[in-house]
């Protein structure tokens, strides 16, 4: 059918154009087998536009953590937990793929490569476990895109988010051209 797939036959994990084969997960099907359903994207809260592609890469601004339409608020340490942090930071990763559905006209099977995300964890002093939240973020992206979501990653304290968020995470993703 020409859609593009992922081959994990390839040596080297790259994006092939395959007709109907065996072997083959389109992401949109592996979202519904996830039971994700993808939120409308994000509109900027001030002057900056969510998305940029340039030079095969998509930069996706930073995503706060909806679920049914709501910020998840407050401190990790504080009144948040670490599970809350990890379940904000997967919300953050879903709006994530929503910006990229978009930005690349629907076409997720464009994404490459999950190359780098940045997370930022309101927490207090006391809490240390940054990297434990982000792994809400990052194991989805290993869950839908399979070795393809592998990536770098910075998990940062911070006191204070937008909208007094709990998490925020931005991204950089290697694309296919049109």
């Amino acid at each position: 059918d020409g859609r593009r797939t992922l081959d994990k036959r390839s040596a080297r994990g790259k994006r092939t154009r395959a007709g109907i084969g065996k072997g083959t997960i389109m992401i949109e099907e592996k979202l519904a087998e996830l039971g994700i359903i993808l939120p409308e994207p994000a509109a900027p809260v001030a002057s900056y536009v969510p998305t940029v592609e340039a030079n095969g890469l998509l930069y996706i601004s930073g995503q706060l953590p909806f679920v049914d339409g709501k910020v998840i608020t407050g401190k990790i340490g504080d009144s948040r937990t670490l599970a809350d942090g990890q379940l904000a930071a997967r919300a953050c990763a879903i709006m994530l793929i929503a910006q990229m559905k978009k930005a690349l006209g629907g076409d997720l099977d464009r994404v490459e490569r999950i190359v780098k995300l940045g997370v930022f964890v309101a927490s207090t002093p006391e809490f240390t476990d940054q990297p434990e939240a982000a792994n809400g973020a990052s194991d989805l992206m290993e869950a839908v895109f399979g070795d393809a979501g592998k990536h770098a990653r910075a998990a940062v304290s911070v006191p204070v988010l937008p909208r007094d968020a709990t998490v925020e995470i931005d991204a950089v993703v290697k694309v296919q051209p049109r």
